[in-house]
């Protein structure tokens, strides 16, 4: 439901207005050619200088234009000079198994090689993030390239149980969702046939993997919308390398991007907050860190 939802209203792009360089590019993997848009800031000295990267994976049979809008990391990204690169599924996103030679793990592995080489992105400051079916996609990418990825945060999605992977490093992580979520419960279960875990089995489960401590501190953001909607924020917390675990569940939430488009009528996709800025959010988080 939520591929062919997010497929219908996430095809139109807002007008360019920003400042930086955005294109459309392809590559070739395992015989496939896979298709991604990039966008990189305006510098007045490009030479030798490597910016941070995020990589924003879109939700189910949705494209990287629509990503694009709904979750638009691009004035952040003139402001504070990173790269955004928003690359597009074969309708989803895969694993490699039984997919017909579609392997997105490869693809973004590649990707990454890609814009380190061409556009001189910091190999030690990727970062990934998505919705949906883009965010169980960016939840796999932290326990397979956990070599290459700095941290990651998660809207409206999970992990997959049982799937033949799992944290093995420690990771920086962000896990947003929303409890009255129409489409994927943020409490997990059976999901287009595959067990995964709720909201909270993910958070506690990489807290562990991160050695966190076990108790959280629970704090409640302020309600500055005033749109029906609350957002309590729980952060674990390693004190020996500053990596931190965070969740945000957001109260009367659905399957949306916090702060972002509301690209479906609330009565089909719930309501999109507006007491949180998931971009500004994850940006801060990410900066925080690099690979060790």
């Amino acid at each position: 439901m939520n591929c062919i939802l997010l497929s219908l209203c996430l095809f139109f792009n807002k007008p360019n207005a920003y400042s930086g360089d955005q294109k459309r590019e392809s590559m070739n993997v395992n015989g496939i050619e896979r298709a991604y848009v990039r966008y990189i800031p305006e510098m007045t000295d490009k030479k030798d200088i490597k910016m941070p990267m995020v990589i924003s994976l879109h939700g189910g049979f949705a494209t990287p234009k629509g990503q694009f809008h709904l979750a638009d990391f691009r004035p952040l990204a003139d402001r504070d000079k990173f790269i955004v690169v928003c690359p597009a599924s074969k309708h989803i996103w895969h694993d490699g198994r039984n997919n017909k030679g579609i392997d997105d793990v490869k693809f973004i592995d590649q990707l990454i090689t890609y814009m380190v080489k061409t556009y001189h992105a910091d190999p030690e400051r990727v970062y990934v993030t998505g919705i949906s079916n883009g965010g169980f996609m960016t939840s796999r990418l932290a326990c397979q390239l956990s070599n290459r990825i700095a941290a990651i945060a998660v809207v409206a999605g999970s992990m997959n149980e049982n799937e033949g992977y799992a944290p093995v490093k420690p990771m920086p992580v962000i896990y947003m969702h929303g409890t009255k979520d129409p489409v994927f419960s943020n409490k997990g279960g059976k999901f287009f046939g595959r067990l995964t875990y709720s909201q909270d089995q993910a958070i506690k489960l990489w807290a562990k993997i991160d050695k966190c401590s076990s108790t959280p501190v629970v704090s409640n953001l302020p309600d500055n919308a005033n749109d029906g909607t609350s957002i309590v924020k729980e952060e674990y917390s390693n004190p020996n390398n500053g990596v931190k675990v965070v969740g945000y569940t957001i109260n009367n939430g659905g399957h949306t991007w916090p702060g972002g488009w509301q690209y479906l009528p609330k009565f089909i996709v719930g309501k999109t907050t507006k007491n949180l800025d998931a971009c500004q959010v994850i940006w801060d988080f990410f900066k925080q860190y690099k690979l060790n």
